[in-house]
């Protein structure tokens, strides 16, 4: 399957969906508290990864996340891992404006965030754990660009397929990206059937069975 296929149809679905379709797998399922920073957005694309670290004095470098931006492609979303930290911004305005301007799809970050007035004005998706004012300099700094990273105890590798939106963000493994949207589809598609039961007029506990939902039943 060509990648704009593959991204068009996990567009079509949702992360608690593709969450449920990682465990039929047996691959980590999605996470929680990565949420907009603003609006509703829904993105799905490729994972540029980037990983920090806690500062340490020496040779000053480029700033974090900016070689991943500046590389990164218009299907691509950047993901930067920071161990969950919230007192300290992985991300901000001037990133934002770069993303924006080489079309970059989002940034997810496994930390918190600042200027998300500016995110918000160039239509810019950014999720994180929140918002905060501190800046990056002098307390954290990048460790690697597009090497293999953790996000919420995930491994998330260059190339792996991003889904994220209001629920949580949910990580596809490349290798196993056809077989889960497969069975993504099918518990979208079954999670309908049962949704349209339910507006029929069939009753919750007769429409929702879990060997229904797990697919189970004829």
């Amino acid at each position: 399957m060509s990648d704009p296929v593959l991204l068009k149809a996990f567009a079509e679905l949702d992360s608690a969906a593709v969450s449920d379709a990682l465990d039929s797998q047996g691959l980590p399922s999605g996470i929680g508290g990565i949420a907009p920073v603003w609006g509703h957005p829904t993105v799905v694309g490729f994972a540029s990864t980037v990983q920090l670290e806690p500062y340490t004095p020496g040779p000053s470098g480029a700033h974090i996340a900016t070689t991943a931006v500046a590389t990164a492609g218009a299907d691509e979303i950047i993901v930067v891992a920071n161990d969950g930290r919230t007192d300290v911004s992985c991300w901000g305005g001037l990133l934002s404006l770069g993303a924006s301007l080489r079309g970059v799809r989002a940034a997810i970050a496994d930390g918190s965030c600042r200027d998300i007035g500016e995110a918000r004005a160039l239509g810019f998706p950014v999720f994180a754990r929140g918002g905060i004012p501190a800046t990056a300099r002098g307390r954290i700094q990048q460790q690697s660009a597009g090497q293999p990273i953790s996000v919420a105890g995930v491994r998330v590798s260059q190339g792996d397929i991003v889904i994220a939106d209001e629920t949580g963000v949910a990580f596809v493994p490349r290798a196993h990206a056809e077989a889960v949207l497969e069975a993504a589809q099918g518990i979208a598609a079954r999670e309908e059937s049962i949704a349209e039961d339910l507006r029929s007029g069939t009753a919750l506990p007769d429409a929702m069975r879990d060997a229904r939902l797990a697919g189970r039943e004829g």
